[in-house]
């Protein structure tokens, strides 16, 4: 149980790590919102926002898929700072920029399949013709965007988190010039529309991993870390460890995004208008999922470091205060969503009919709200651990097994349209929320446990009486 003692004792260094990587996380869907908002004032604002949607939702399955394995890093970093080894850490670092090259062309084909991925669905052709060109510009941002995963990671686990911070809010920039340029046709550029947003993002993501390569360079030349030394032969077995310990993470991510965009494939069934109204919700509840997502990479961090002290007390006092902390902004973020639905409707369009439906959907989303900032930070915790496991069956238990099938049945069965798929989704993200805080408190009680067995098993073989030359 955490007490007030070790909330003050903790919140700090927590807040001091998350707080750069919340600014990140934000800064990653800003991107996405500024996207959706520059698009929705363009004159056939209900179809360009559809196609920004269902782009963007069946882009990110694929590379959260490939961000999901480069995961692994943070396990792997993580502990081998905290025990002091810096050049496992460049290690790490160098076979994950080899699991980016790989998975680029891997992750990159799905892409031209998707005319005939959603020839099949009944989509509405207005959004649909827009969908394809809009996700395959996309698309040339992947490997940045992979390489982008590959660093971060690194230079979070290794305390070095302000540059992340810089990396995306200044990205966000070089996308609203962008947007600005390639959707109206500014600044001598054509009018693209809502493929001009597409291009504006992969070329912000290409800045992100520009940043970042560029500081662990300057980084290494001044204080001599020794990167450019690390040897750059493939290391198989590391990047088998990377894939172990990731893949359950890639799969938890694509189960996450996949049910999103499932999901966001069946409402755009129902028109433009609703597609509409769950972009705006799934952007709004998406913002705010950034928060606890920066925390998570804060407890991952945290907690990774202190297993590699040798120290599971503090890696439970970590993770717990990490999970508080999340609990409580996503809390707040429910009453918000509740209090303010037309205000935030209104950032993004100013069609009343999209306005009023929308705010159904922000309710919906207030009802997990909670639930999600504890499942989030949580599987965090459990990352650091190196229990990337659990989570992945968690979620595809509660979202592909309960609240998908349900939602789909309240949405067309019962009628209640796309506030029914979100009613579906909100239960399975209880569900998960409660469960992995459960799993996150037996973790701990298990480390305690081991911790406390290894110092007897250390104690008696260094009691005179055990040695038997004595």
């Amino acid at each position: 149980m955490l007490s007030i003692s070790i909330l003050r004792k903790e919140l700090r260094p927590t807040i001091r790590l998350a707080f750069p990587l919340v600014l990140a996380e934000l800064g990653w869907m800003s991107m996405a919102i500024v996207d959706t908002v520059m698009v929705g004032h363009l004159p056939d604002s209900a179809n360009a926002m559809g196609a920004v949607s269902l782009g963007s939702n069946l882009f990110m399955v694929l590379a959260l898929f490939g961000g999901g394995l480069l995961m692994g890093l943070d396990t792997l970093v993580s502990q081998a700072f905290g025990a002091g080894q810096r050049e496992d850490c460049h290690r790490s670092l160098i076979n994950g920029v080899y699991m980016s090259i790989a998975l680029t062309p891997i992750l990159a084909a799905p892409v031209w399949l998707l005319p005939r991925l959603l020839a099949g669905m009944h989509i509405d052709a207005g959004v649909l013709s827009l969908t394809i060109p809009y996700t395959r510009a996309l698309t040339v941002g992947l490997f940045p965007l992979l390489l982008y995963f590959a660093v971060r990671r690194c230079l979070q686990a290794m305390d070095m988190v302000k540059p992340v911070a810089f990396a995306l809010v200044t990205a966000n920039i070089v996308n609203a010039v962008g947007n600005y340029a390639l959707v109206y046709g500014k600044l001598g550029f054509p009018m693209m529309g809502a493929v001009g947003s597409g291009w504006s993002t992969a070329i912000a993501r290409l800045y992100m991993a520009a940043v970042l390569v560029g500081y662990l360079l300057w980084y290494d030349r001044r204080h001599r870390t020794e990167l450019l030394k690390t040897p750059v032969d493939i290391d198989l077995r590391r990047i088998r460890r990377l894939i172990t310990l990731g893949y359950p993470a890639a799969m938890q991510f694509t189960l996450e995004s996949g049910v999103f965009a499932l999901a966001t494939a069946l409402i755009a069934r129902l028109g433009a208008v609703p597609l509409a109204c769950h972009q705006i919700a799934l952007n709004t509840v998406a913002f705010t999922y950034m928060v606890p997502l920066g925390i998570s990479s804060a407890a991952a961090v945290r907690v990774g470091q202190a297993l590699g002290r040798k120290d599971p007390v503090g890696a439970g006092n970590a993770g717990g205060t990490a999970i508080f902390l999340g609990a409580v902004f996503m809390a707040v973020a429910s009453a918000a969503l509740l209090i303010f639905p037309r205000w935030i409707a209104l950032m993004y369009t100013p069609d009343e009919l999209i306005i009023r439906r929308t705010a159904a959907l922000l309710a919906a989303g207030a009802a997990f709200q909670l639930f999600d900032g504890i499942q989030t930070v949580a599987t965090g915790a459990l990352r650091g651990a190196g229990d990337t496991r659990t989570p992945m069956l968690c979620h595809f238990f509660a979202y592909w097994t309960m609240g998908l099938p349900l939602g789909a049945w309240l949405c067309f069965r019962r009628h209640w349209g796309a506030f029914g798929l979100w009613s579906g989704l909100s239960l399975a993200l209880i569900v998960i929320g409660i469960v992995l805080l459960f799993v996150w408190n037996r973790k701990v009680h298990s480390l305690l446990h081991a911790s406390v067995e290894n110092f007897s098993k250390l104690a008696v073989q260094s009691s005179p009486a055990a040695d038997p030359l004595a």
